[in-house]
């Protein structure tokens, strides 16, 4: 089966858990498989992270290189084409390892992700 053709018929919940297995796994370009070409990524109130493949590739390449960087996946809700994701993310921080709290809201249209929103809460260092 082509490709384009595995992405149109996956659910919401299944892109974005394909984007978590990729996060996870540190797969730039299975990650980057996930979003469309133009997708944006902003936090929640909405000032722009990034927008598109190469936007969001710079901003992510030093976060893969995180030896410690792993996103868990404490609860999700779903309604339609939109998941809400709430996840605890174990980064290697400047000040030191630690963990932050993160709530992402994906908007997936054709089978890709059209939107992200992230808020963040407060770093924990161990």
């Amino acid at each position: 089966m082509k490709e384009i053709e595995r992405m149109s018929i996956e659910s919401p919940i299944e892109v974005v858990q394909r984007q978590l297995n990729a996060y996870n796994a540190k797969d730039m370009e299975a990650w980057l498989s996930t979003y469309a070409v133009n997708a944006k990524q902003t936090t929640l109130h909405g000032e722009l992270i990034a927008q598109g493949h190469e936007e969001m590739r710079s901003r992510i390449i030093s976060r893969f290189s995180e030896p410690d960087l792993a996103a868990r996946l404490l609860s999700r809700t779903v309604m339609n084409n939109i998941v809400v994701d709430f996840e605890v993310v174990t980064r290697n921080f400047p000040e030191g390892p630690g963990t932050i709290e993160k709530i992402c809201i994906y908007e997936v249209v054709n089978g890709l992700i059209q939107n992200a929103s992230f808020a963040l809460g407060q770093a924990k260092f161990t």
